[in-house]
């Protein structure tokens, strides 16, 4: 079994919510840090600054806040998105984010530079993760991820390019071992009890991400025309059960040197 240093591989489990109540069972189930969204569905979107006042009062762990105004997969963003952008950033730079997510790309799917950079300006001293967007980029992965560290990104959210964590894995090693202390790497995207192990062993990730969403059942089917509609519709909450299971399973993977 592969060895890992425990000091290095504490409070390293991230999870992304959407709502108080996903939030809360979270943080119950040991999160170390929080991805605050809207609409995960989507792929997730700038969430709403009183969802995260609200959990500033309600939770001690460190809330990343994701910057993205738009659903859609381009990444793009028109000079007027990008007011957006900055503009939210510094409110939820005032309102006690303790980080960002954000990730922007150009029509050739490459960084968008002066994008990302100003992004990072405006956050600063706070912390940005590079998010998804890396995964439906077209140019050299090993070239895109040293320009995401030479921006000053800290971390890159990914899932080896593949749908999945679980099957982008190789890529995952590599980008971690190509990386080392420049750029913390971490997996994310259908991270499950069933295979994270493997994820972990296989790139010796430092940190991991995932939703440990179950589905929700709707509190109330007495119209029969409104729960057809709900099973169309199917809401999704961080499971604190889910959240305890993937935190033992990291913990199992770590060994003293």
């Amino acid at each position: 079994m592969v060895l890992l240093n425990l000091k290095k591989y504490v409070d390293k489990m991230e999870i992304c919510v959407d709502s108080v109540e996903s939030a809360i069972n979270a943080f119950n189930g040991g999160a170390h840090r929080l991805e605050l969204c809207s609409a995960l569905s989507e792929g997730g979107l700038t969430p709403s600054l009183g969802l995260l006042k609200t959990l500033k009062t309600i939770v001690s762990i460190p809330i990343f806040v994701m910057l993205r105004p738009k659903c859609g997969y381009d990444f793009q963003y028109s000079d007027l998105d990008i007011r957006v952008i900055l503009k939210d950033c510094t409110l939820f730079k005032e309102a006690g984010a303790d980080g960002f997510v954000f990730g922007a790309l150009t029509s050739t799917g490459d960084i968008d530079i002066a994008t990302c950079a100003s992004v990072i300006l405006t956050a600063q001293p706070l912390p940005v993760t590079f998010h998804r967007a890396f995964d439906v980029a077209t140019q050299n992965p090993i070239k895109m991820v040293q320009k995401i560290a030479d921006l000053g990104f800290k971390r890159l959210l990914t899932s080896g390019r593949s749908p999945v964590a679980f099957d982008g894995r190789c890529l995952i090693k590599i980008l971690i071992e190509t990386m080392k202390d420049r750029l913390i790497i971490i997996p994310g995207a259908g991270i499950q009890v069933e295979n994270l192990k493997e994820i972990l062993v296989t790139t010796l990730a430092q940190e991991f991400h995932a939703s440990a969403k179950v589905l929700k059942p709707y509190s109330s089917r007495n119209n029969t025309k409104l729960y057809s509609i709900f099973k169309e519709d199917p809401i999704y909450i961080t499971d604190c059960d889910t959240v305890k299971k993937l935190l033992n399973i990291y913990k199992n993977n770590l060994k003293l040197e």
